[in-house]
């Protein structure tokens, strides 16, 4: 029984896109077929890859304009609302995305927690779903360098609230929060779905119509079409058994919690829950919240300064990374940032350790200052060069398409745990120990660099067909 029998037998089961997003490449195609063609159509309408990730990297530029608008914002905050330490802690501590105007109009510390509990929805389900997207969309070749714009859009985010934070009001600078979401609702609509989530719906027509749109007119979209549909003629027996996982969950799409026992499912939840909440306990979210306040304990007269700057050579180190991932491999590069973070992080321990044992008065003091900001700098560099970005790469790599939702959702659901975590313990830990906060955060990315070598597979060069059936 070929794909197509298979979804048309479950008709009736198949479900449909709550938002069909998009739909100018359905009207066209249907449009060719009366007047000048499909191909005609198809050729005037298609879209890049590329332009879909640019669209949809919005939300991660919202989610790191989110994540950065705590650290230039949070001394004028606590002083025009009278606030304690303790109040804009738990307020930076809740992720977000959807409540700007709620902190912009804030008249007490009621609004705050309504508008960042707000923003939280938001942000989880976009760190969620736009690599698993971009990953679904991505021609092989791309998916690592076009998955890593996902992170690049978040450091581009966070710059960017550092940078107005240097110039505008809080208030202001919470409806400028507006804009990235503004511009990304109707840019939703002129993508197309993801040709596997399609493929796993049954919905055959529209997943070849939209891997072809992906892909161009032009292009001969036949083998990645049998390849998602598990029919490749001409192979051994045993490589057709590895391209069967989507069109097996066309006549199974839910998936029982029991069912996770399996290692084919188990072990890629393992090491997707695994990087990313390593990626959390690294401290990199404290580090960023609060880097105004580390930099002024290490004596940086012009904090916020020194933010956006730290900011900016994120965003580089995340660009560089970008063009790395499909050509050094996803293990090299977590395992060299985790090996340089190790560093970094052993640099600043020390040095707050020996500032607080030598006179302020001394010049070992002021260089002491100096290696602390350098250290804190080079890890934020080595963050991005591995552990930044390639953790959502490759959790939305190794997910088995039908546990996707629900394997990806308990992923996401503990970054976000660690994330407050460390956002809710960073303040009270640099308050009792800087050094001894940094010591915490160097032994996690030691122990990263184990994880990564024992466990991590490496995903280059692979299709995600193949990469789900080799944990079987």
């Amino acid at each position: 029984m070929s794909f197509r029998d298979d979804a048309e037998d479950g008709r009736g089961d198949l479900r449909k896109p709550f938002l069909h997003t998009g739909s100018w490449y359905r009207m066209g195609s249907r449009m060719g077929s009366s007047m000048l063609g499909s191909s005609q159509a198809l050729r005037d309408k298609s879209i890049s890859v590329v332009a879909c990730v640019l669209i949809v990297a919005l939300g991660p530029i919202q989610f790191g304009f989110t994540s950065g608008y705590s650290s230039p914002t949070q001394s004028a905050i606590i002083e025009d609302l009278g606030l304690t330490v303790s109040e804009s802690l738990m307020i930076a501590a809740i992720p977000n995305i959807i409540g700007w105007l709620a902190i912009s109009f804030a008249r007490d510390s009621s609004f705050l927690y309504m508008g960042r509990l707000l923003e939280g929805f938001g942000v989880g389900i976009i760190s969620y779903t736009v690599p698993v997207y971009i990953a679904e969309i991505a021609p092989q070749n791309l998916r690592g360098s076009l998955g890593s714009v996902n992170q690049l859009s978040v450091t581009l985010g966070i710059m960017l609230a550092y940078l107005l934070g240097l110039f505008v009001e809080w208030r202001i600078l919470a409806v400028l929060g507006i804009l990235p979401c503004t511009i990304l609702i109707p840019g939703l609509f002129f993508i197309p779905e993801s040709p596997r989530w399609l493929a796993k719906m049954g919905m055959t027509e529209d997943f070849e119509t939209s891997l072809q749109v992906l892909r161009g007119f032009d292009a001969d979209i036949s083998i990645e079409v049998n390849e998602i549909k598990g029919v490749k003629r001409n192979l051994t027996s045993t490589t057709r058994a590895s391209m069967r996982s989507v069109a097996s969950t066309t006549r199974r799409t839910t998936i029982r919690f029991a069912d996770l026992k399996e290692r084919r499912y188990w072990f890629p939840l393992m090491v997707g829950i695994g990087l990313l909440m390593l990626q959390q306990l690294s401290g990199i979210n404290g580090v960023l919240f609060y880097s105004s306040t580390i930099f002024e304990a290490a004596g940086v007269k012009s904090s916020n300064a020194a933010t956006f700057g730290v900011g900016a050579i994120q965003v580089i180190a995340t660009a560089v990374t970008t063009w790395l991932v499909d050509k050094a491999g996803r293990r090299v590069l977590l395992i060299v940032s985790s090996f340089g973070m190790t560093l970094s992080l052993l640099v600043v321990a020390v040095s707050f350790f020996l500032k607080d044992v030598v006179s302020s008065d001394s010049s070992v003091y002021s260089i002491m200052g100096i290696l602390s900001v350098v250290g804190v700098v080079a890890m934020v560099v080595t963050f991005s060069l591995g552990m930044g970005a390639i953790p959502w790469v490759i959790m939305s790599e190794i997910l088995p398409i039908n546990i996707k939702g629900l394997a990806g959702s308990i992923a996401t659901l503990s970054n976000w745990f660690f994330a407050w975590v460390v956002t809710m313990t960073a303040n009270l830990l640099l308050d009792w120990s800087s050094g001894g906060t940094f010591t915490i955060y160097m032994v996690v990315s030691a122990f990263t660099i184990v994880f990564v070598t024992l466990w991590v597979p490496e995903t280059k060069g692979r299709t995600l067909e193949e990469i789900q059936w080799s944990f079987r």
